[in-house]
């Protein structure tokens, strides 16, 4: 881990997308905070100590999913299958499929395996996986501001987490999507799907792959917006109207709350989710992991007497 020192920042944009905005003051205290993503080989020792089941690798109630038909309510995931032609972009059924068999341990379905991807980034983790896996390493998620805050690492009001300019000197500093989404990848960062913990360089607090990879849970309930009245989990009442104000409004028949993701992932593209940025957010589901999603965990504590790592 990494120490973040705390600090006044300028959190969120009002130049991308509305859910972005407004940007606003925000202070945080200092804490501890992974310095890569978890990994497989992480999630696996866990598991081996814990006996712990994911929610991917059990069977879904029916009560919890009206109108799901039978055959869809069986242990799975949803993954993503790249198109072999342009598709309609409105509809992301078009490259997201829900697969039986996909979890942590086969990340695409039951054919495929984590086998020499030890270092890539843990994915198909809900967010009931990743509180059980901080418990046990003894720490938990950060805030949104607090991800993002350390995501900047130390740059205020840039774009992105090392400047403004995307590629600085056509360098590729982040795992993102290069070319048309989602049929062409031209992989010019050099993957195709997830990477290795540390394949890019580190931000100015020394945190590898803040930005792309995969996508980051954090611990706030989502709003579309930054609102003064929002309730922080971790810092004010994790009980207040924020879980409410949560659900999908697109899905009323489904009351499963949200939480806050961010950093964006290999699959953002210039052509469509443009949201490899510190102040990006997505909304999760939180019953729902993807082969795009993963975690780091933090410790809040004193700040320490010298700044350095442990």
């Amino acid at each position: 881990m990494v120490w973040i020192p705390g600090g006044t920042f300028l959190m969120g944009s009002d130049k991308h997308y509305p859910e972005e905005a407004p940007a606003h003051k925000v202070r945080v205290d200092g804490f501890w905070m992974d310095a890569y993503l978890v990994t497989n080989a992480d999630f696996a020792a866990f598991v081996e100590a814990t006996g712990y089941v994911t929610v991917a690798e059990r069977t879904p109630k029916a009560e919890d999913y009206p109108g799901a038909l039978p055959h869809m309510l069986v242990p799975g995931s949803m993954t993503f299958r790249k198109p072999k032609k342009r598709v309609d972009m409105r509809n992301h059924y078009n490259w997201w499929v829900w697969t039986p068999g996909a979890n942590w341990r086969h990340p695409y379905g039951p054919d495929t395996s984590i086998e020499g991807r030890e270092r890539h980034p843990v994915v198909h983790v809900a967010y009931e996986d990743v509180e059980a896996y901080l418990a046990w390493a003894g720490k938990t998620l950060p805030t949104e501001a607090e991800w993002e805050f350390a995501a900047r690492g130390g740059l205020e009001g840039k774009e992105f987490a090392w400047g403004d300019e995307l590629t600085p000197g056509g360098q590729y500093l982040a795992n993102f999507w290069q070319g048309e989404f989602p049929y062409v990848n031209h992989k010019l960062d050099g993957y195709e799907g997830t990477s290795p913990v540390g394949a890019f360089p580190p931000n100015g607090y020394g945190l590898f792959d803040m930005i792309g990879n995969v996508w980051e849970w954090t611990c706030d309930w989502y709003q579309a917006g930054h609102t003064p009245s929002r309730t922080c989990c971790a810092v004010n009442n994790p009980r207040g109207g924020a879980r409410e104000r949560s659900y999908d409004p697109a899905q009323p028949d489904v009351r499963i709350p949200r939480r806050v993701l961010k950093g964006g992932s290999h699959l953002c593209a210039e052509n469509y989710c443009r949201r490899y940025r510190p102040a990006a957010r997505m909304p999760q589901a939180i019953d729902t992991g993807t082969n795009h999603i993963g975690f780091r965990g933090i410790v809040r504590v004193q700040a320490p007497t010298t700044l350095t790592s442990f």
